[in-house]
C-alpha cells in the first residue's frame, strides 16, 4: 500500500518533470491541494487503536512543505522567464536604426554594400575572403590588408571577379588565415548591418532582428553603434546665415552716410545753422 509520504515524493518528482516538458498524455497531474486532501483524510480514517506514529506524520508535514516549496519555485520560474522575455524585446525595440556586428557567415545582398568583417585571434601574415553564392559557386576572392589580432571591416561592394554586379540573394562567406606557410590562424566571419525590424518571439530567447543583411537572433550581437549623420548641410546652413549677417551689418553701417548724401545744399544750410545755435 501506497503512504502518503510515498505518494508526496512521487508528486515532487513528477513535478520538476512537469516544468521542464509538456504532458503528452493531457493527463491531468495532482497538485498540492489533492494531497493535502489524502493527508487529511487519512488523519481521519486511522485506526484508533492503532494510530500513525508521530514521527512519520511530522515526516510527512516536512515533504508536503517541501513540494509547496518546489511548486513555488516553478512558478516564480515562470514568472521570471516570461520578465525575460519582455525585457528582450524591449531592448530589441530600442535597436531600430543601429548598426550591429553579428558572427555570421551568410548575408543577404540587395544591391547595397554589405559591410563584411573578420576576427583574428592573433596576427596573421595572410588573411583571404571568398565569397559564394547560394549554389555555393565562387563569385569573389579578396586578399585582406588588416592583419592585427582583432575585429577588422570591410566594404563588399557586389562585384565578381570580372567587374560584374551581382544578383540579389543570399552569399556566404569562408575566410582563410595563416601566419606563416603551415600554420593557420582562428578566424570567424562578422557582418555589420543596420537593424530595420524587429520579430517577436512569444518564447525567451526567440525574439530576432531583421537586419539589411538578413535576420539574425538577438542573442548573436556581439557590438551595438550609433549611426552618426552628416553635418555638412549643418555647417553649410551656418556659413550662409553668417553672410546673411555681415551684409546686414554692412547695409547698416553705410545708411548713415547715404542719408547725409541725400540732403539738398538749402536743407543742409538750416542742419549746420541749428547745431550752430544749439552749441551757443
Amino acid at each position: 500500500m501506497t503512504t502518503i509520504s510515498e505518494s508526496i515524493l512521487d508528486l515532487s518528482t513528477a513535478t520538476v518533470t512537469t516544468s521542464t516538458s509538456s504532458i503528452a498524455n493531457n493527463e491531468e497531474v495532482m497538485g498540492k491541494e489533492d494531497f493535502l486532501t489524502l493527508l487529511v483524510a487519512q488523519l481521519q480514517n486511522q485506526d484508533p487503536l492503532n494510530p500513525d506514529d508521530a514521527t512519520e506524520f511530522t515526516a510527512q508535514l516536512a515533504q508536503f512543505s517541501s513540494l509547496e516549496q518546489l511548486v513555488n519555485l516553478n512558478e516564480s520560474v515562470d514568472a521570471l522567464a516570461t520578465s525575460q522575455q519582455a525585457s528582450d524585446q524591449l531592448s530589441a525595440m530600442g535597436l531600430l536604426g543601429k548598426d550591429v556586428v553579428f558572427q555570421e557567415s551568410s548575408f543577404e545582398f540587395n544591391g547595397e554594400p554589405v559591410t563584411l568583417g573578420y576576427q583574428l585571434d592573433e596576427a596573421a601574415s595572410a588573411v583571404t575572403m571568398t565569397v559564394y553564392n547560394e549554389n555555393g559557386v565562387i563569385v569573389s576572392t579578396v586578399s585582406l590588408s588588416e592583419l592585427e589580432a582583432g575585429n577588422h571591416f570591410v566594404e563588399w561592394d557586389g562585384v565578381d571577379s570580372n567587374g560584374d554586379v551581382l544578383a540579389d540573394g543570399q552569399y556566404e562567406i569562408s575566410l582563410q588565415a595563416s601566419a606563416g606557410e603551415d600554420e593557420s590562424v582562428g578566424v570567424l566571419a562578422l557582418v555589420q548591418s543596420e537593424v530595420s525590424g524587429v520579430e517577436l518571439g512569444t518564447g525567451t530567447g526567440n525574439t530576432n532582428l531583421v537586419t539589411l543583411a538578413g535576420t539574425i537572433s538577438l542573442s548573436s550581437i556581439l557590438a551595438v553603434s550609433e549611426q552618426v549623420a552628416p553635418s555638412v548641410s549643418t555647417v553649410e546652413a551656418t556659413d550662409e546665415e553668417s553672410e546673411d549677417a555681415s551684409e546686414t551689418e554692412n547695409e547698416t553701417a553705410v545708411s548713415p552716410d547715404t542719408t547725409e548724401s541725400t540732403l539738398t545744399p538749402d536743407e543742409q544750410i538750416v542742419l549746420d545753422s541749428l547745431q550752430y545755435y544749439l552749441m551757443t
